[in-house]
């Protein structure tokens, strides 16, 4: 079991990271073009995965990474450890705001690994994605 906390192994990264590849297929993006693969090691060890889901009423399309994380909160899970996210550019590309404040609930300093088409890559952490983020505290 994994807290929110915990680091993910190397083993763990390249899983993930492959899992976002292989999904970022399964995106439906025929707007964009722009199609996101995300997979979320959640506090039981299991990954999940989701891509982005466009809509013609372009407010109505969800992100990869809310997507993998409504899964996994779907499957049960509470905490996650881990994300990483995979776009079709040159440069990595970090998750966007709304993104981030969902996963901000259930893995405020869960590793953040942003993969792309090139060797790039940044690893960071949520909470310096999202620095004094609104959260559960917000709420006491």
């Amino acid at each position: 079991m994994l807290s929110a906390t915990m680091h993910p192994t190397p083993v763990q990264r390249r899983r993930l990271a492959a899992a976002a590849r292989r999904v970022a297929q399964a995106a439906y993006a025929p707007y964009s073009k722009f199609r996101v693969g995300a997979a979320v090691l959640a506090g039981s060890g299991r990954i999940y995965t989701g891509c982005n889901v466009e809509n013609a009423s372009y407010g109505l399309s969800i992100c990869a990474e809310r997507a993998a994380v409504f899964k996994a909160v779907a499957a049960g899970e509470r905490t996650i450890a881990a994300l990483a996210v995979r776009t079709p550019t040159r440069k990595p590309t970090p998750p966007c705001g709304a993104c981030r404040q969902v996963l901000h609930e259930f893995g405020p300093a869960m590793t953040v690994i942003c993969a792309c088409r090139s060797r790039g890559r940044i690893e960071t952490t949520l909470d310096r994605l999202l620095p004094a983020a609104f959260g559960r505290k917000s709420l006491r």
